[in-house]
């Protein structure tokens, strides 16, 4: 069993509250998925979790962690650097009980991962995996420690399709308690019994949560149906405090009528239009007894709303967007050939998906396509790399980035926008490198909204959205009236928005 009592987390920085009284108890065979907008406290309720001490630095937290003399085993957003510069060797024999393994046990644990036997004594560092490898490579350390709750923090980042299903299988077969964070709306759906929402409302002074015990699609399903019913309930109370409102001001209005006109020559009158106007007021106060109990309005964190694209962005039908061949892709080093006789022809609106395992070379192909179209003067290309720092600098505010000139109009239509994806006053004047995932990935597509975009190249776009916010991200991409040419692991992106997937081989793009 996990029991969390009366959990509280405010972010030191800003004095934001994270979580506030929160309570959770996991029990064997939970599978439990944190979600939530970015920011909203999701990899630090995890960390805490697993070690109270490891959010110090920037939060400060209270409350009780019971853990019922059961082993948590946590697996980090990202390998920590340290770590890349170990090898594999190096790296499963700082784990105590990795020794109490012989070669052959540990070879039928590797062949359950799908790796070679010899994985665990390999001389190859951690940090030239492929982000499937790395991500098999942390669970197996993990359970070589024998641990009762597994804590998995985007476990799905960066691996690829065929890892994704090994990875829902690995969570469906665990029989103790697995709680983990994903952006993957299909391995929730697979995956999760458990539904933990973290929201953060009033423009993210006011924090939130829901703990549910059913499946995410249930939960997506019971949530929009009580705010419909709660928001109908809610205007049908304000049109009868309306209705209400104005028969008070009627009756107020002749009684108060009555009492100026009246003679005073007719006492017996006064005191019945008196008597009335105790009565009014009586129902003043009956009135604003039932306006206290009216429905309120349903609160909760919205999805992003801005456009992509203008009649600028719409493409002619011919129009040859992409025509590119090359004879071998080689790795970045220029060491190792990917794949040959690579060939790609683009026309019109196409959505193009580049799919294949990891370190297939998906991300170096995206990359020497983008400096061809780049190029080009006849196309307006808008790029969104997989590593965000490619373009992003770090010390640069989200301001700074999306508007060089210092126009003082440009500037204030930012920061509407800025508004718009929910960023707050505050953090529109942090760093950059003080901004999560999510946020630079907003910055990205707020560029590509105000520019004339008729041609986007991407490199795995959802990745850092919530699954909240996803079906939105998707519907904006599936409506951009461009080109489209992207990464992704994403099975909805994949089958909602693209037309055209064509797999990266050794031998080159084969159509799907």
């Amino acid at each position: 069993m996990l029991s969390v009592k009366h959990l509280n987390i405010v972010h030191k920085k800003d004095l934001k509250t994270l979580l506030e009284d929160f309570n959770l108890v996991l029990n064997d065979g939970d599978k439990a998925v944190i979600i939530g907008e970015e920011g909203n406290g999701k990899s630090t309720l995890l960390q805490w979790i697993f070690e109270p001490d490891l959010i110090l630095g920037y939060c400060e937290a209270s409350g009780e962690r019971i853990l019922a003399n059961q082993k948590p085993g946590y697996l980090p957003q990202e390998l920590p650097h340290s770590d890349g510069k170990k090898s594999l060797y190096e790296y499963f024999s700082e784990e105590p009980l990795f020794w109490e393994h012989t070669p052959k046990e540990l070879g039928q644990l590797a062949g359950k991962f799908s790796l070679a036997a010899d994985f665990f004594y390999s001389d190859q560092l951690m940090e030239t995996l492929s982000g499937g490898e790395k991500v098999k490579a942390q669970l197996l350390r993990i359970l070589l420690a024998k641990p009762d709750i597994l804590l998995l923090d985007e476990p799905s980042n960066d691996i690829d399709l065929e890892t994704l299903v090994w990875l829902e299988r690995f969570i469906l077969e665990w029989n103790r308690i697995v709680l983990f964070i994903s952006h993957d709306e299909t391995l929730i759906e697979h995956t999760a019994n458990v539904v933990v929402h973290l929201e953060q409302l009033r423009h993210k002074t006011v924090c939130r949560y829901t703990a549910a015990r059913m499946p995410y699609e249930q939960y997506r399903r019971e949530r929009l149906s009580q705010f419909q019913n709660q928001a109908r309930m809610a205007a049908n109370d304000r049109r009868e405090k309306k209705l209400r409102e104005e028969k008070y001001a009627r009756i107020y209005q002749s009684v108060a009528h009555a009492q100026a006109s009246i003679s005073r020559q007719c006492p017996a009158k006064a005191r019945l239009l008196k008597k009335k106007m105790h009565a009014v007021k009586s129902m003043e106060r009956r009135f604003e007894r039932e306006n206290q109990s009216m429905t309120q309005m349903p609160e909760e964190e919205s999805a992003l709303f801005f456009k992509l694209g203008s009649e600028a962005s719409i493409l002619p039908a011919g129009k040859t967007v992409v025509d590119y061949s090359l004879e071998k892709l080689y790795t970045p080093d220029g060491e190792r050939v990917l794949a040959e006789n690579i060939r790609l022809h683009m026309r019109g609106a196409q959505k193009l998906c580049i799919v294949g395992t990891n370190g297939a070379g998906k991300t170096t192909l995206l990359h020497k396509i983008a400096d061809c179209l780049l190029a080009r003067t006849d196309l307006h290309v808008q790029y969104m790399p997989q590593n965000y720092e490619e373009l992003l600098k770090p010390s640069m505010t989200p301001v700074d980035f999306l508007d060089a000139s210092g126009d003082k109009e440009k500037r204030t239509k930012i920061r509407t926008c800025l508004g718009a994806l929910k960023y707050t006053t505050e953090e529109m004047d942090h760093t950059i490198s003080e901004l999560s995932g999510g946020q630079k990935a907003k910055i990205f597509l707020l560029k590509m909204s105000l520019s004339d975009a008729d041609v986007l190249i991407l490199d795995e776009p959802t990745r850092n959205f919530s699954p909240l916010s996803g079906p939105v991200i998707r519907q904006l991409l599936k409506d951009f009236p461009g080109a489209i040419i992207s990464i992704s692991h994403d099975r909805k992106f994949i089958r909602e928005v693209c037309d055209k997937v064509c797999l990266l081989t050794k031998d080159g793009l084969v159509e799907q």
